[in-house]
């Protein structure tokens, strides 16, 4: 999770090395430097530069071994086909696989651990996401499916499979956190807000 966030003031005599716009509204803050960078604390960690800004990348305490992918460049394999999960979660050795076969880059569906849709209200996949794909997620066995929105406001439903289907958790607004397990080899904890979801 990437959040853009103004970062402590510059040390004076660094000069920007990186070019970025600064909004109006933001005059003050950036551009940020390699140097700013690594002057944070912890040697910035927690932080990437990007277009001269300061970003920060929410950390996963764990040590499982997995993957979080997008979903732009990964499919995976279901009942009826083929799906493109916005995001998904996958054991590292079965991401290693794919990417030295060199082959597209198809992961068989009861390898993932988590897939996420973001949906939009109103749109022919609405129902896809919300409806089929429970369906066909549960029977792959995936043990997690996040249906994500944006509209009316930020909130997450997380949807566990319980006995061959999925079980509804109550679903996580923004104001509040949301916190789940992951079960990977080394079972994992993820938490953040879904107001955070605005920021990317």
């Amino acid at each position: 999770m990437r959040i853009r966030r103004p970062a402590p003031e510059r040390p004076s005599g660094h000069r920007a090395m990186l070019s970025g716009r600064v909004p109006a509204h933001e005059t003050g803050f950036g551009p940020y430097t390699v140097l700013d960078l690594h002057d944070l604390p912890e040697d910035g960690k927690g932080f990437e530069l990007e277009d001269g800004w300061l970003i920060e990348v929410a950390a996963v305490e764990a040590e499982a071994a997995v993957i979080v992918c997008d979903g732009g460049d990964w499919e995976i394999t279901t009942p009826t086909g083929i799906r493109k999960p916005d995001v998904l979660v996958i054991p590292r050795e079965v991401a290693r696989a794919v990417i030295i076969d060199e082959s597209p880059k198809v992961i068989p569906g009861g390898e993932v651990l988590l897939a996420a849709e973001v949906v939009s209200p109103g749109s022919s996949s609405e129902r896809t996401d919300r409806l089929r794909k429970v369906g066909e997620y549960a029977t792959l066995g995936i043990p997690q499916y996040w249906i994500v929105e944006h509209q009316p406001e930020p909130r997450v439903q997380i949807l566990v499979l319980e006995g061959g289907g999925y079980s509804a958790r109550p679903v996580v607004a923004a104001g509040t956190e949301l916190r789940a397990v992951i079960e990977a080899d080394k079972p994992f904890e993820v938490s953040f807000s879904p107001a955070a979801l605005l920021d990317f």
